[in-house]
């Protein structure tokens, strides 16, 4: 009853679709924080409405998680796919051209500190405590150490809901949701190469001279160049993932040298370079992502992704929510956020030979014989198949480097920040222009 008159069915009508309009919002939120099961009729009808858009590299920026989204959640998600040095730049210097950041830790150690980005409510991450540990505390296993360079933890986390200082152990806010993560090392060619490969140092071989290649991406490129020096023992880090300025010194050194002798063919930026260079031939011994190695091999071309004494490089994305992000799109995030946790994702992310951040939901969307290949390391009982479905492995074939917990449980260092990192990119790009 309003001012003494009774309301009638129109009026009840009318103030019921304001009601349902002003609460979409609410309901998201609801949805987001695991408060509510499936997708509410009223929240839908106002997602289908949003757009959000994500940049990131071209790793995860897949048209078929696009187009899963609209399926199952019904909003449009735009992908744009940069390299790392321009994701970097884009994220800090172009804040409102995006609303969700697909980025590595590295780059988030780069980032957040800008405040272009806002901390997210682990109480609205349905499956925060289902996250790989190596995210929440930086150890795969109780008994695991700490790798070096800048592990996820150690920027995963910030103090309160509008601090852009990192936090020193788990809080409530997190910089990023982990999504995409792998051990990486070298890939080869076994049918060119002649020759067991077994250590990060192999690459400077004189024989394999004029058919080697590293990336060229400095904040990646120097933690490989690193693994190799430390192989030839030329240097001993304090830490490879923080070096000293004169630890850059040595380590670009060592790399000019080697560069000026003619050991590299190339430096690739981006997965399809590399890819070619090992297709073709004129690469034998390089720098790699597993991705590209299932690529070379699904075209008929042998390659090996080359597990080494010294262990892994290991990098790991996430995603995380522009600054500006409000009301029904920041629903609409979170619940994107959820969904991406939720199994699917994580089977095509696992399928590719990449690792998901919540793996007991990704195992549901997996095949026994799917998961006993990609995370168990056991021989392949079938043909296995890309997320095309086409088959990239036939049966009795087994992962290179093994089980999840045998590539993940030897990771020497990840992709790193270092303090002095102003002065390792310039010495880079000397390096490279030698």
């Amino acid at each position: 009853m309003k001012n003494g008159i009774s309301a009638g069915p129109a009026s009840r009508r009318l103030g019921r679709r304001a009601a349902l309009k002003g609460s979409a919002a609410l309901a998201g939120a609801a949805l987001g924080s695991g408060a509510m099961g499936g997708f509410p009729t009223i929240w839908a009808q106002n997602i289908k409405n949003v757009t959000l858009r994500q940049f990131g590299t071209g790793v995860s920026s897949l048209n078929p998680i696009a187009e899963k989204v609209k399926q199952d959640l019904g909003f449009t998600l735009q992908m744009t796919a940069l390299d790392s040095d321009a994701v970097t730049q884009r994220a800090v210097t172009q804040p409102k051209s995006y609303d969700i950041a697909d980025i590595e830790y590295w780059i988030c150690r780069k980032v957040f500190p800008a405040g272009v980005m806002q901390a997210m409510d682990t109480k609205k991450i349905k499956l925060v405590d289902k996250i790989v540990p190596i995210f929440l505390n930086g150890k795969l296993t109780p008994a695991s150490t700490i790798a070096q360079g800048t592990a996820p933890h150690t920027v995963g986390f910030v103090e309160g809901k509008d601090s852009v200082k990192f936090a020193m152990a788990r809080t409530e806010w997190m910089t990023m949701i982990p999504t995409i993560y792998n051990a990486d090392t070298l890939g080869i060619r076994p049918d060119l190469v002649g020759r067991p490969i077994t250590n990060w140092k192999d690459i400077m071989d004189p024989k394999f001279k004029g058919k080697t290649s590293i990336l060229n991406i400095p904040s990646i490129g120097i933690m490989d160049a690193a693994m190799i020096c430390e192989s030839m023992g030329v240097i001993k880090y304090g830490d490879k993932g923080n070096m000293t300025k004169a630890e850059i010194d040595k380590t670009i050194s060592v790399l000019t040298e080697a560069k000026k002798a003619g050991q590299f063919r190339a430096f690739w930026k981006t997965f399809d370079e590399s890819v070619n260079l090992m297709t073709s031939g004129e690469v034998i011994i390089q720098s790699m992502w597993s991705p590209a190695v299932t690529a070379v091999r699904s075209k008929g071309v042998p390659c090996v992704y080359q597990p080494l004494a010294e262990g892994y490089r290991a990098w790991g994305g996430g995603l995380g929510i522009a600054k500006h992000l409000t009301g029904l799109q920041l629903d609409a995030a979170y619940e994107y956020i959820n969904w991406y946790l939720s199994g699917w994702v994580g089977a095509f992310l696992n399928r590719q030979g990449y690792y998901s951040a919540v793996l007991e939901t990704a195992k549901a969307h997996m095949s026994e014989d799917e998961w006993g290949y990609w995370m168990e390391g056991k021989p392949a009982k079938g043909d296995i198949k890309n997320p095309e479905g086409k088959v990239m492995e036939k049966a009795g074939a087994v992962r290179d480097g093994g089980s999840f917990a045998d590539r993940m449980g030897k990771v020497s260092c990840w992709n790193a920040v270092m303090d002095e990192d102003r002065y390792m990119v310039q010495k880079w790009n000397q390096f490279i222009a030698a």
